[in-house]
């Protein structure tokens, strides 16, 4: 066993929304993936930054998901 805590790795991406009061993407294909952070300070901080350097198009969304949940937990999408 290591001495490490466990990984809870969060992945930030975002890109332009229908409608900014929701999370549906215009085009998944210009999805910006800003990376997969460790922990969830590091994740905070780059969604952070990437949100305020877009805070002018009310229709661009960056989004911080938990992805040891899904890791952890396959079936929650179900």
């Amino acid at each position: 066993m290591s001495d490490q805590p466990k990984q809870l790795l969060h992945m930030v991406f975002g890109g332009h929304v229908k409608d900014p009061r929701g999370v549906e993407f215009d085009d998944l294909s210009a999805l910006d993936i800003v990376g997969i952070y460790p922990n969830k300070a590091e994740a905070l901080n780059a969604w952070r930054n990437k949100s305020q350097a877009n805070v002018d198009d009310a229709h661009m969304k960056y989004v911080l998901v938990h992805m040891h949940k899904l890791l952890d937990d396959p079936e929650h999408e179900k």
